[in-house]
């Protein structure tokens, strides 16, 4: 499981998180909910070691991640898949290469490599592109090489950061569906951030929005609508009007 506990970070005086307290367990989808500057990827960064606490830990599977070092570190980031906002994908490497890339700094012997990579593009439908480049992929298609990449090494925990920026709705919704579908066939637990309600409601067991460094609700998907709750009231109206301005 996931514990981050009373996480404090600042910067240049602006405290973007503020004493954040929050558990994942084993096999649970959880999306970190909030607007541009809420802290949702600085919390991503500290849980996964991108970025170290000014005040509190993060534990993951009881080791705290910040003080980790060595073989300890290494089997720790070894059962992390982490797929980033842009895909962050080499355009001078093939899909293969891109994909294989976490495996060959493990020194997995080649035969394997090819066969993880092949069953890792299968389960994101981009079977057979493994000799294409990036630049001839559309943005669905280099998110889900993305993701391909994440998985290629079974990992136990995911984390998408903002995995459906850049992406038109039709494509986006694709995106949902494919994340939903890997928790239920890996069985990982997972934390999604981003700002997009129509993901969180698809694929979380949980949400949680983070308001001004704290959480400022947390819930079920179907709970966000009739919860009372000021914070997530606002943050759908402000979604709303968003999709409706984007439509227009």
């Amino acid at each position: 499981m996931i514990e981050v506990k009373d996480l404090w970070k600042s910067f240049g005086g602006n405290t973007v998180l503020a004493g954040v307290s929050l558990t994942v367990s084993d096999g649970e989808t959880i999306t970190i909910l909030g607007k541009s500057g809420s802290g949702k990827t600085v919390l991503l960064k500290n849980i996964v070691g991108l970025m170290k606490p000014d005040r509190g830990s993060v534990l993951i599977d009881g080791i705290e991640v910040n003080r980790a070092r060595g073989k300890t570190l290494y089997s720790l980031r070894k059962n992390m898949g982490f797929v980033f906002q842009w895909s962050a994908l080499f355009d001078s490497m093939t899909v293969y290469e891109n994909v294989a890339l976490p495996l060959l700094e493990a020194k997995f012997p080649q035969d394997e490599i090819k066969r993880l990579v092949d069953e890792a593009l299968e389960m994101v439908e981009m079977g057979g592109t493994q000799r294409l480049y990036p630049a001839e992929l559309s943005g669905g298609m280099r998110k889900r090489v993305g993701v391909a990449r994440a998985i290629v090494s079974k990992p136990r925990y995911l984390f998408y950061d903002e995995p459906t920026t850049g992406l038109d709705p039709v494509t986006a919704d694709t995106i949902c569906d494919l994340i939903s579908d890997l928790d239920k066939k890996l069985g990982v637990t997972s934390v999604v951030v981003t700002h997009d309600m129509h993901l969180a409601t698809k694929v979380s067991d949980r949400i949680v929005l983070l308001s001004d460094g704290i959480i400022a609700w947390e819930g079920k998907p179907n709970e966000a609508l009739d919860s009372g709750n000021e914070a997530i009231s606002d943050f759908l109206r402000a979604t709303s009007l968003h999709i409706q301005g984007r439509s227009a």
